[in-house]
């Protein structure tokens, strides 16, 4: 009833051997443009790493932004959780801030919007909303649920638009907030339990 348990102590039950479970970690990052999203780079390019303050420990980017593209990227030591949030079959929404060159019509958005073939395959059906727009360029909110390779420019490129900015600004209902470019903040319970069960 008294007994203390000591680090080196070994702890049974029935014979079987009890273990602490570790504590895991959980950041949201800012990702600016120009670091790309690996935790080491052979090429000698930044990486989201670099931006980690001291004493965060081992962690991994959760998922891809591509060199120029910024916004909100989950790092953390928890393999479970990175395979939810990245497995195709879960079809997580993720929403992006997108800026494109001149106007676009509806009808090319609706083309989006109905899903477009990419590498032999249909993408998943989109929603796009026009936020913004003049004479020389078009903000859009563009959500999908899937993560191909450069996915969002490919889609634009399809009906001849270039994207001249891109921020992921939301996954799910979980948003960037009023995190600054760059960095980083630990993720709340309650934020974690809500990605745990997106």
């Amino acid at each position: 009833m008294g007994d203390e348990v000591r680090d080196g102590d070994e702890v049974t039950v029935d014979g079987a051997v009890l273990t602490l479970k570790e504590a895991r970690s959980y950041y949201l990052m800012n990702k600016p443009k120009g670091y790309i999203c690996s935790v080491k780079d052979d090429c000698g390019r930044k990486t989201v790493m670099d931006l980690l303050p001291e004493g965060i420990g081992r962690v991994f980017p959760v998922g891809r932004l591509d060199y120029d593209t910024e916004g909100m990227l989950i790092l953390t030591d928890d393999g479970d959780l990175a395979f939810r949030l990245t497995h195709p079959k879960n079809e997580i929404a993720k929403t992006y801030l997108v800026k494109i060159e001149g106007g676009v019509a509806e009808a090319e958005l609706n083309k989006l919007r109905a899903g477009v073939e990419m590498d032999g395959k249909r993408t998943n059906k989109s929603r796009i909303r026009i936020i913004e727009t003049d004479k020389n360029f078009t903000k859009l909110h563009v959500t999908i649920n899937e993560g191909r390779n450069r996915q969002v420019r490919r889609m634009f490129e399809m009906i001849d638009k270039t994207v001249i900015f891109l921020k992921r600004i939301r996954i799910g209902e979980l948003g960037l907030g009023s995190l600054a470019r760059g960095k980083v903040r630990k993720l709340s319970a309650e934020e974690v339990y809500y990605l745990k069960n997106l």
